[in-house]
C-alpha cells in the first residue's frame, strides 16, 4: 500500500510542478520556439529545414510530419503580436506527431493519409518582431533604440508590435495587389507599413523561396485575432467550388465565419500571393475574440486549439482527394 505522504507528494508534483506553483502555459518566444521544434524532431525523426534568416539573423524554420512526396503548408506568426498562432502551429505538430508515429488516429482522421500528403509547418515567420512585442527592444542593437521608439510612435510599450525588426509589415510584402495597397504608413512602423517593394524583407522572400521548393496543395496562415477565415483573392472561376470545398469544411469544424477580406485588407498577404501564384487554394485564419492592437491573452488558447486541432489533417485529407493523391 503506498503511504498517504507519498502519494500526495506524487499528485503535488503532477498538478503543480517541481517548484511548487501551478504549472501554466507561457507565451512561445522564438528560443523555445526553436528548442522545442529540434527536440520534437529528434523524438519523432521528422524533417526539419532552416529555411532562412530574419532580418536580424534568427533561423526561420519549418518541419515535415509524414512521409508524403506532395504537402499542405500552414504559418504562423507572420505578425510579432500574433504569436498565439505558434501555439496552435508548435501543438498542433506535436500531436500530430506523435500520433502518426503510433499509427493512431489523429483526431477521427486516419494516420495514412499523412503516407501521401505532408504537413509542413513554418511555427514563426517574424521572430525578430515576436522578440520586440514580447520584451521590447532589449535584444535588438544598441543603435537602434531610437529608432525603434521612432517607429513605435513614441511609445515605449511595444505589446501592438505587428512588424518585422525593420519595421516592415510581412503580410503586406507579397505582389499580390500591393500596389494597390493605400492608407498604410508611409515609413518604417510598428505596423502597416509595406516596404519599399514587394520582398524586400528577408522574411517575405524566405517564404517565398520555400513555397517555390515544396509546391504545396494548399496553404495556411494564422493570425490575430477576430474568429475569422479569409480566403478570396480573385480566385479563378473554374477553381470557386473547389476552395469553398475546403473552405466550408475548415469553418464548420472551428466554427469561424467566413469572410472576404475588408477593403484595407486586400492585396500584399502571404495567401493573396499564393492564389494568384499556384491557383490553389489558401486560408488567412484569424485566432481568438477580437483584441485590439495586442496580444490575445492565453487564456483563449485552450477554446481556440478545440476549435482548430484537426485544421492541418482536413487540409492534408483535402488534397489526398481533391487531387487524386496517392502513394507511390
Amino acid at each position: 500500500m503506498v503511504k498517504k505522504g507519498l502519494l500526495f507528494s506524487v499528485i503535488f508534483l503532477l498538478l503543480f510542478g517541481s517548484n511548487g506553483h501551478a504549472e501554466v502555459e507561457k507565451p512561445y518566444t522564438y528560443k523555445r520556439m526553436k528548442q522545442e521544434v529540434y527536440q520534437i524532431a529528434k523524438q519523432f525523426h521528422l524533417e526539419v529545414k532552416t529555411f532562412g534568416k530574419s532580418e536580424f539573423g534568427r533561423d526561420l524554420v519549418a518541419v515535415k510530419v509524414g512521409d508524403g512526396k506532395k504537402s499542405v503548408l500552414i504559418t504562423a506568426s507572420h505578425h510579432g503580436r500574433e504569436w498565439l498562432s505558434t501555439h496552435i502551429v508548435m501543438k498542433m505538430m506535436k500531436q500530430y506527431a506523435k500520433a502518426y508515429s503510433e499509427s493512431n488516429d489523429i483526431y477521427g482522421h486516419h494516420p495514412q493519409i499523412l503516407d501521401d500528403v505532408s504537413i509542413w509547418f513554418v511555427p514563426m515567420v517574424n521572430p525578430d518582431g515576436v522578440m520586440i512585442q514580447q520584451t521590447g527592444t532589449r535584444h535588438m542593437p544598441f543603435l537602434m533604440q531610437e529608432v525603434y521608439f521612432d517607429m513605435n510612435k513614441g511609445y515605449g510599450d511595444f505589446s501592438r508590435w505587428k512588424a518585422n525588426g525593420f519595421g516592415i509589415d510581412l503580410n503586406r510584402q507579397y505582389p499580390a495587389g500591393w500596389e494597390e495597397i493605400k492608407g498604410g504608413q508611409p515609413y518604417a512602423a510598428y505596423s502597416h507599413y509595406k516596404g519599399e517593394k514587394p520582398f524586400v524583407a528577408k522574411e517575405s522572400r524566405a517564404l517565398r523561396a520555400f513555397t517555390n521548393q515544396i509546391r504545396p496543395l494548399a496553404a495556411a496562415a494564422y493570425h490575430t485575432s477576430g474568429r475569422v477565415i479569409y480566403w478570396y483573392y480573385f480566385n479563378e472561376i473554374q477553381h470557386l467550388q473547389r476552395d469553398i470545398r475546403l473552405v466550408n469544411e475548415i469553418a464548420e469544424k472551428t466554427g469561424y465565419e467566413v469572410e472576404y477580406p475588408p477593403s484595407s485588407a486586400i492585396g500584399g498577404g502571404y495567401t493573396d500571393w499564393f492564389i494568384q501564384t499556384y491557383k490553389l487554394p489558401a486560408l488567412t485564419i484569424e485566432l481568438s475574440y477580437s483584441v485590439h492592437e495586442t496580444n490575445p491573452p492565453l487564456s483563449v488558447l485552450k477554446e481556440e486549439w478545440n476549435r482548430n486541432k484537426e485544421i492541418g489533417m482536413v487540409m492534408a485529407s483535402f488534397a489526398k482527394n481533391e487531387f487524386g493523391v496517392a502513394e507511390e
